[in-house]
């Protein structure tokens, strides 16, 4: 594999379910006799924001491929979506499709290609979601945190279009501020979902970043977050204002 040994290994307790890992490293798990089952804890909070969103098929775009669990989910969940999945790593991808049925996903198509040259080529106002969950060796390319690509990801999102992203915790949280901050600055409307140690950068996990041209549902994700099973934080309007603000505190700290 271009970054890593990849290895899927079979889920001893849920028959159909793969984990997917490089360099034994988790990236995906997918449930193939059934979608909708997501096992990772930050990929239930990206499809809780997915669920809020108007009913309706969506055209989607996904940055980062691995076994493809959300473009699964978002086809299971909403039918007649248009995908394109856009993976970086072309042999892991021939494996995906190969042992994983990616083939029987409906209107699903896979580009091998850097995500970030990618979507430069991709149209204006094409899509009604975008999703980034690519990373290398666990950490995200610098690519995907430049104000270039977030302007990226503005063009090609219409008006009422969502920007998804999984963002890794740094320990003490200062890249995934500014990883936040910079997704604030290209878009109107944002909210961050996070576990309240994973936001203080405590301990080790994922923060879900949703922004928008338009107004997000906010409500609809507040009340689907309030049935997960472990306690995650929204952040929006004010508490969002404070957690950005721990950018400039750091900053006077030093």
């Amino acid at each position: 594999m271009r970054f890593g040994t990849a290895e899927l290994l079979a889920d001893a307790d849920r028959p159909g379910g793969w984990l997917l890992t490089v360099d034994d490293v988790p990236q995906s798990y997918v449930q193939l006799d059934d979608p909708t089952y997501l096992d990772f804890e930050y990929v239930r909070r990206m499809a809780d924001v997915i669920d809020a969103l108007a009913p309706g098929p969506l055209q989607a775009v996904h940055i980062g491929g691995g076994a493809c669990t959300v473009p699964r989910y978002l086809a299971a969940t909403r039918a007649g979506s248009r995908q394109l999945v856009i993976e970086a790593d072309g042999p892991l991808s021939e494996l995906v499709r190969e042992q994983l049925a990616l083939r029987s996903v409906p209107q699903l198509r896979v580009r091998v290609g850097d995500g970030f040259a990618e979507i430069a080529t991709l149209r204006a106002d094409s899509a009604d979601l975008l999703v980034v969950d690519a990373f290398e060796r666990a950490v995200m390319p610098g690519g995907f945190a430049t104000a270039e690509f977030v302007a990226q990801a503005g063009r090609v999102l219409r008006d009422s279009g969502v920007y998804l992203l999984n963002v890794a915790a740094d320990p003490g949280g200062v890249v995934s501020r500014k990883i936040v901050a910079g997704v604030a600055g290209g878009f109107a409307q944002l909210l961050v979902v996070a576990e309240s140690g994973v936001l203080r950068g405590r301990r080790p996990g994922n923060l879900v970043v949703a922004a928008s041209k338009t107004p997000l549902p906010v409500d609809a994700v507040a009340g689907r977050l309030a049935r997960a099973p472990f306690p995650v934080q929204l952040l929006v309007g004010p508490t969002l204002d404070r957690y950005l603000a721990g950018i400039r505190d750091a900053k006077t700290a030093h």
